[in-house]
């Protein structure tokens, strides 16, 4: 039978998994954590040290230390690699990595005999590359503004972000202007391991070029005026814009050594979120999906195009055909566990207790843990937000103050996209009964738990699965994303939390 194998770099680690859509089953799993099982590259977290609070950068080698290290566990681990008739993928969204002129006879002539990492690093024009965490471009977004107006989001379905690679692009041609212009080619964080399983320049898709302030998403190309104001001759730089679910190209032979059949097609690589919208079967409007992960997101498809007037929320192409909608929150999961860290309980009073203990609107107390600089809304200065005493508050209350305050804050700023009939939540955190429970109450609709939390990389898996196999989204998504339990609001909880509402606006 044939199989499909997604692939996710996350910011994190990378995971992968292989499905075998005739059965609708899930055949294996396999999983790389950078900080744990790529010490080498002293990335806790998968992001550089820096002193800077505001630059977050990561080393792009290891991104491709991952790809092999997770194709040899699941090698080890016996996986039927050999069957494998397609692969997909998808990464975190905005990061960029920099390649000088070597790249396009390194990616064409890749060795079997040495690692992928050892391969690339003499290509890397630029040693680190800007992930979407990174809030240091400020003065670029402003420029780019002033150049092109309000029309960049009219044509990019985003106002100028600091952590899209537009500006990031603009800072490092401004600031190192010689490695700059040895850069020949500017690949994200997809399109770059793309790249690395064809053995060929890969393509960026939509759903992750949208994600760069550089693409005019109706007429589905880059933006040649936009190009120009961003960076001197970044046109020619770019790799080429194609709709989602679309072939790549073949497996290059170096990736036979781990028992994969060269020559199988390679999908388009999308970004995280487009591949998560995929992944959890919200393929049509009227179902959102809320991931909690190192950032929280709210995301769903659009019949049809639309922007968020306060510019916060973004568009960008779905997979599946059209296009989607996105808010996202950079202070998630990390913060949530600094919350429980910093209180010194375990899990299960952070997730069940402390709201058993609690009432639903906490008496009107809640707080943000806005320990990174914040991009919904945008805090640059980081430091945690509360209209109480938090620090001289039971832990029981701080928890419910600092999850409710996450949510509704995720409320407010999902206005602009409208009313859903219910919400998907996918994540490492969506085993929380406290967080499930916030949820559906705040947005006074039913919340759908589903059963697996990598909702990006089964995304993925199901984009190769509908590029190589011709598999329809829509069976792939019935066969492996019911809902496995429902949360229903409570009245009560509900009007607690509308009387809340009206203070979220900073």
């Amino acid at each position: 039978m044939p199989l499909y194998l997604g692939l996710d770099s996350s910011t994190q680690g990378l995971k992968a998994i292989l499905i075998d859509p005739a059965r609708g089953e899930i055949v294996t799993r396999a999983s790389v954590n950078y900080g744990n099982d790529l010490p080498e590259y002293a990335s806790p977290g998968g992001v550089l040290p820096n002193d800077d609070p505001l630059v977050k950068h990561a080393d792009p080698l290891m991104w491709l230390a991952a790809l092999d290290l997770v194709l040899e566990r699941l090698r080890q681990a016996g996986a039927p690699l050999a069957e494998v008739a397609g692969i997909g993928g998808s990464g975190q969204q905005h990061g960029s990595v920099y390649l000088n002129e070597t790249f396009f006879e390194v990616v064409d002539q890749l060795r079997p005999g040495e690692f992928l990492a050892a391969q690339f690093a003499p290509a890397l024009a630029r040693k680190t590359s800007p992930i979407w965490m990174d809030s240091s471009t400020g003065p670029e977004c402003a420029e780019i503004t002033a150049e092109i107006g309000s029309s960049l989001q009219t044509f990019t379905g985003s106002p100028a972000i600091e952590r899209f690679t537009g500006p990031q692009i603009r800072k490092f041609s401004k600031t190192e202007p010689e490695a700059y212009a040895a850069t020949r080619r500017i690949h994200l964080v997809s399109s770059f391991l793309c790249s690395a399983l064809c053995g060929a320049d890969a393509p960026i898709d939509l759903g992750d070029g949208a994600g760069m302030n550089l693409a005019n998403l109706a007429r589905m190309e880059w933006d040649p005026h936009i190009a120009r104001a961003t960076a001197p001759g970044l046109r020619q730089r770019l790799p080429r814009l194609v709709m989602g679910s679309k072939r790549a190209g073949r497996l290059a032979p170096y990736f036979a050594k781990y028992g994969l059949a060269p020559g199988i097609p390679v999908a388009v690589w999308t970004g995280d979120n487009p591949a998560s919208l995929v992944g959890s079967g919200a393929i049509t409007q009227g179902t959102a999906v809320v991931s909690l992960g190192t950032s929280d997101t709210f995301f769903a498809a659009l019949d049809s195009y639309k922007l968020d007037p306060e510019g916060y929320g973004h568009i960008f192409g779905h997979p599946a055909g059209g296009f989607m909608s996105l808010t996202c929150f950079k202070n998630g999961s990390l913060a949530r566990e600094r919350v429980k860290t910093e209180l010194g309980v375990d899990w299960t009073f952070f997730d069940r207790t402390a709201f058993d203990l609690t009432p639903p609107g906490n008496e009107g107390r809640w707080a943000l843990p806005w320990f990174e600089p914040e991009i919904t809304p945008l805090v640059t200065t980081p430091g945690l937000k509360a209209n109480f005493a938090y620090d001289a508050a039971p832990p029981e209350v701080r928890i419910r103050a600092v999850v409710e305050g996450q949510v509704l804050s995720m409320r407010r700023y999902s206005l602009w996209m409208g009313e859903f009939q219910r919400l998907r939540v996918t994540g490492g955190a969506s085993q929380s009964e406290g967080i499930l429970q916030t949820l559906s109450d705040v947005f006074g609709t039913p919340v759908e738990t589903i059963s697996t939390t990598d909702s990006a990389a089964l995304g993925a898996a199901f984009i190769a699965a509908n590029v190589a196999g011709g598999h329809p989204y829509e069976r792939l998504a019935a066969a492996y994303c019911p809902a496995c339990r429902t949360i229903a609001p409570r009245p009560d909880a509900v009007a607690a939390y509308q009387r809340l509402l009206p203070e979220f606006r900073f």
